[in-house]
């Protein structure tokens, strides 16, 4: 029989790492934190969410959706962060194309 006692706590580093100071992603694999939790708050369930992402498991997509609903704040504050760095970067992208991108353009004219 197994007591509260002998639970042991959930080690976020088994299924997060931390690559970049701004860029969460899930251990092992090349999808971001954001990745889950958007589809999370867009209402999939988890078992829609694992569809999405061959490779990862159940158990990583609710360890993922329980980090976030315990870290609300924090995770909403980062993909805030991420989206607006997204954003500048695309803005940035429109306002100085690289000259291969002027090239085509000028090639679809």
């Amino acid at each position: 029989m197994t007591t509260i006692s002998q639970i042991e706590p959930i080690d976020m580093r088994e299924y997060l790492e931390i690559i970049a100071p701004n860029f969460i992603r899930l251990k092992g694999h090349r999808i971001g934190l954001e990745h889950i939790v958007e589809r999370y708050l867009e209402g999939l369930s988890p078992e829609q969410i694992v569809q999405d992402f061959p490779g990862v498991s159940l158990v990583q997509i609710y360890t993922v959706i329980a980090y976030y609903l315990h870290h609300q704040v924090t995770v909403e504050a980062y993909l805030a962060d991420l989206h607006n760095r997204v954003e500048t970067a695309y803005q940035e992208w429109i306002d100085n194309p690289s000259p291969a991108t002027l090239r085509i353009r000028e090639l679809k004219k």
